[in-house]
């Protein structure tokens, strides 16, 4: 007798603060730390705004651009991706609000579906995920977008690694 799939599950979207993303990666966003003159005075520059990181020599970084459509909510996971071996940073170009989900990682390696957590990005945020961190793709919110993306890559496998799951996540806006 097969088992009865799970029932679904809901989340509530928070809005991203740098504190509750630690775990996970960077918020990249001007102004989150002391800045530093620059161009003659017409700009402020905040160096090291992310921890980007690849642990493979051959990988070179590869700057892409995204479009996405922009996704209705409540919005359903069915699936999780990580880059085991590099930094993936999301700067968005053309964007008014995305929808990130990211996981811890369980003892097997994979996505601990019971950690996933969703954050709700504004105008003028960017996230760079840490290496190996389970997140689902971008979801713009609201209207089509566009994101610059930076992560290392040669074309293996390990270049980015997808899990879909039986069970589904229903994500939500909170307050």
């Amino acid at each position: 007798m097969k088992d009865a799939p799970s029932p679904p599950r809901s989340l509530l979207a928070r809005p991203l603060t740098p504190e509750a993303f630690a775990p996970f990666g960077d918020v990249v966003s001007a102004g989150l730390k002391s800045g530093a003159a620059a161009n003659q005075g017409t700009a402020v520059r905040f160096d090291w705004s992310a921890k980007l990181e690849s642990d493979r020599a051959g990988a070179k970084p590869n700057l892409a651009v995204f479009r996405s459509v922009p996704q209705p909510l409540p919005f359903t996971v069915k699936l999780l991706e990580h880059h085991p071996r590099s930094s993936q940073a999301f700067l968005p170009m053309r964007c008014s609000r995305f929808l990130v989900c990211v996981a811890p990682t369980d003892a097997s390696g994979g996505p601990d579906l019971d950690g996933l957590v969703a954050f709700v990005c504004g105008p003028g945020q960017g996230v760079n995920y840490h290496r190996g961190v389970w997140h689902h793709p971008i979801i713009a919110l609201d209207a089509p977008a566009e994101f610059a993306m930076l992560a290392w890559e040669d074309g293996s496998a390990e270049d980015c690694v997808v899990r879909q799951f039986s069970t589904t996540v229903s994500v939500y806006l909170g307050d």
